[in-house]
């Protein structure tokens, strides 16, 4: 095929993102298209070759890919900025490109810090020795392979051996025993959850179940630790630097640290809402939250897709009660500072382990 032979060729281009590909150890290129009717999807992104040809936009390494991302977002906000559309629909293009790039950003950094979690979790784990390992009969000429495999990560319950373009995979039963589960015939499915064994495992979960239950419960069990950040004396530098500045609530990676004036508490940790905002609705940055109770949840402020710009609340989580409400004298109403995902990353690097 040609490129312009196909009607998706004349899309909208909104945005684009790299999504990993583990069956192939690769970066797709995805792109948010918005065709003539319809609202903006997630596609594999497709550009012209030099010959006039069509193929996938493919990277082999990930700080190139996202390289170009940002280049190429930076492109299409600035054409979208300057076409001659009308305003009310160059807007709501703005806030769903938005949207759909906060979401994606959200999942990627949630995912490097859980997994690096998973790794600092199991980083007592030692390494196997080939000679070591329990296998099958059928897997035994895959012993040196395993075990080269399980030298970057022995907590996972599942493995890619030998090169990727062999397609082979092994599993790890109850009883400690490896077997072969795919010989040259690994799927997109089964690399997919031998990738998520590099996270779940790290908190003896399966990767088998539903993903979105299993990092509810990994977000379950990091709230002990974030609100051990603040016994770390880089985090309370952070934060004292912070309140000088005016600045009371300051929001990283599903984590809030919020200073309480009433009753002389000081700073201490809430959460947000899991870190997705509601549907259809983008983050507003330059929004505020109106606190009427106690709740330990921050639900951020977002902009609707018809432009409403709602605040912020806190409340309790499901299953926690009523969030012990606040006497009106002591509402509060106050922005928020965003912290970087890396920054993150790092200050949870700084938490030791027992």
């Amino acid at each position: 095929m040609k490129w312009g032979e196909s009607k998706r060729d004349f899309d909208t281009i909104l945005a684009v993102w790299p999504s990993y590909e583990p069956l192939l150890g690769i970066w797709q290129m995805e792109e948010l298209a918005v065709g003539k009717t319809g609202a903006p999807k997630w596609r594999d992104r497709r550009v012209p070759t030099p010959s006039g040809g069509v193929k996938l936009d493919i990277f082999s390494d990930v700080d190139a890919a996202f390289t170009a991302a940002a280049s190429t977002n930076a492109r299409y906000a600035s054409e979208l900025r300057l076409s001659s559309i009308q305003e009310e629909l160059r807007r709501s293009l703005q806030l769903k490109a938005s949207k759909a790039l906060q979401a994606k950003e959200r999942l990627r950094s949630e995912e490097i810090q859980m997994l690096a979690e998973a790794r600092r979790r199991k980083s007592g784990t030692p390494v196997p020795q080939a000679s070591n390992l329990k296998l099958t009969e059928k897997a035994e000429p895959f012993r040196q392979p395993l075990a080269a495999a399980l030298a970057e990560f022995p907590y996972v319950t599942g493995a890619r051996v030998g090169q990727l373009h062999e397609r082979i995979a092994m599993g790890k039963s109850y009883d400690g025993t490896w077997d072969v589960l795919a010989n040259g015939s690994l799927h997109k499915r089964g690399a997919m959850l031998i990738e998520r064994s590099k996270i779940a495992s790290g908190f003896d979960l399966n990767p088998t179940k539903h993903w979105g239950e299993v990092k509810a419960k990994i977000r379950q069990m990091l709230l002990p630790r974030a609100n051990q950040l603040l016994q770390l004396s880089s985090v309370r530098r952070l934060l004292d630097e912070a309140l000088a500045r005016g600045e009371r609530v300051l929001v990283g990676n599903g984590v809030v640290f919020w200073y309480e004036e009433n009753g002389q508490v000081g700073w201490h940790v809430k959460t947000t809402n899991n870190g997705q905002s509601e549907d259809g609705t983008t983050l507003w940055t330059e929004g505020t939250i109106l606190s009427t109770n106690h709740g330990r949840l921050v639900i951020l402020p977002f902009i609707k897709e018809n432009g409403e710009q709602v605040k912020g609340h806190t409340r309790n989580a499901p299953n926690d009660g009523r969030a012990k409400p606040r006497h009106p004298s002591q509402y509060v109403e106050i922005p928020f500072k965003m912290l970087s995902g890396d920054l993150m990353i790092g200050l949870f690097g700084e938490l030791p382990y027992e």
